[in-house]
């Protein structure tokens, strides 16, 4: 039997307002009993999320909420469905394991205003909002995000102080707006935002992280295209998860925004049980190109308090790029990125070099094939830089 539904038909007018779909998220127990056949662990674990929403002791730190549209995306009746399995909480999220924090990235240790991060020298990380559209289970700012009590949500004299910072440290080049979700900000605000950093002559790329085109496609508006306008280079980094986050919706933001001249790239997490299948991240990789999406950064999953049922082993990480390699073209394989506290993202990759020998340097293809380059000069001190029983000093904060 077919469930019942509140939400009109996805031809409507409200269907197509991004507000509308924001003020009729799924948030509430009963919510998610109407439009899902929940299993017990997602049952339990709903009801223990949704009343960390209010504020009661012993609770998840992280609310629930899903817009209309994307959980209409989701199986209805399959618990293990791929995007589901991604943002409707399971008891699993409230097993801490070893080597799992509140604060994996070290964020806290780099804050210079209250939200703004230094971690790299030529840019800055500016949480602009703690809201978002949808609460994805993984997510690495969970300690932040979701609350709506007075002392959690970020008044303008903070985001002028941030500011300030910026427009009095020359070195800084490049401002990438996250949060929480900056795209969840109305028009006006995120206007003031692009101004501002607009009228700093250094900065040069302002940068978005944002998962709203794909759960909140109806969000990407002329009239947020006329905000976003600015004399300097706009990127957005768009938060993608499954080739069936590629609808007409989502196709039709993306092309908006490509038509306006921002630069598209993706941040993908890697998630055991959604996207850790080869096949479907060739498929992914080919519908972003097709659309103009640039594939960026595969990432680690963030070891969070509660993520290991979502993590993958790093091991099966490498299987997949090098499939990716061997079956598309550069512009289509991503960097696979490992995001370690108090080192920064670093880049992993299979390892296709074997050894130095008489001049000539080794390598392996991805079918398996010997080949070799002569290199007389160089293959000596490559083999000894890069042999993994020397002893070598290797951090950076690149």
């Amino acid at each position: 039997m077919p469930h019942a539904s509140k939400f009109p038909p996805a031809h409507s007018p409200d269907w197509k307002d991004w507000r509308w779909q924001m003020r009729n998220r799924l948030r509430a127990p009963e919510d998610f009993a109407r439009h899902f056949d929940l299993s017990e662990t997602e049952r339990t674990a709903i009801a223990h999320a949704a009343g960390g929403q209010h504020g009661e002791a012993g609770t998840s730190n992280l609310p629930i909420a899903l817009t209309p549209y994307y959980a209409s995306l989701m199986s209805r009746t399959d618990s293990e469905d791929p995007l589901r399995r991604a943002h409707i909480p399971r008891e699993d999220e409230f097993l801490i394991s070893e080597g799992e924090y509140a604060d994996p990235l070290g964020e806290e240790k780099d804050r210079v205003t209250p939200n703004l991060v230094h971690r790299y020298p030529d840019r800055v990380l500016f949480l602009v909002t703690n809201q978002c559209p949808v609460y994805c289970r993984y997510c690495m700012r969970s300690r932040l995000v979701g609350k709506l009590d007075r002392e959690h949500l970020i008044p303008m004299s903070q985001w002028e102080a941030s500011i300030a910072y910026i427009k009095n440290n020359p070195a800084i080049r490049e401002v990438l707006l996250s949060g929480g979700e900056p795209l969840a900000l109305g028009d006006e605000r995120i206007q003031w935002l692009i101004g501002a950093l607009d009228s700093i002559p250094h900065i040069e790329i302002i940068r978005f992280s944002t998962k709203t085109p794909a759960v909140l496609p109806q969000r990407i508006t002329p009239g947020l295209i006329r905000a976003l306008k600015s004399d300097k280079a706009i990127w957005m980094g768009l938060h993608l998860l499954h080739p069936r986050e590629f609808t007409p919706e989502f196709i039709k933001a993306a092309d908006r925004m490509a038509r306006a001249g921002i630069v598209l790239t993706t941040q993908i997490p890697l998630l055991k049980g959604v996207n850790d299948e080869i096949e479907v991240m060739k498929d992914l990789m080919r519908l972003c190109v097709r659309h103009r999406i640039r594939p960026y950064y595969i990432f680690q999953c963030d070891p969070i308090y509660g993520s290991s049922y979502l993590r993958t082993p790093v091991a099966r990480g490498l299987e997949i790029i090098e499939a990716l390699q061997g079956s598309l073209s550069g512009h289509a394989v991503p960097h696979y990125v490992v995001d370690v506290a108090g080192a920064g993202k670093m880049p992993l990759a299979p390892q296709r070099y074997i050894k130095s020998e008489e001049g000539y340097h080794h390598f392996i293809n991805f079918r398996g094939e010997e080949a070799k380059y002569f290199d007389s000069e160089s293959a000596a001190l490559y083999d000894s830089k890069y042999d993994p029983t020397a002893s070598h000093s290797t951090a950076s904060r690149n």
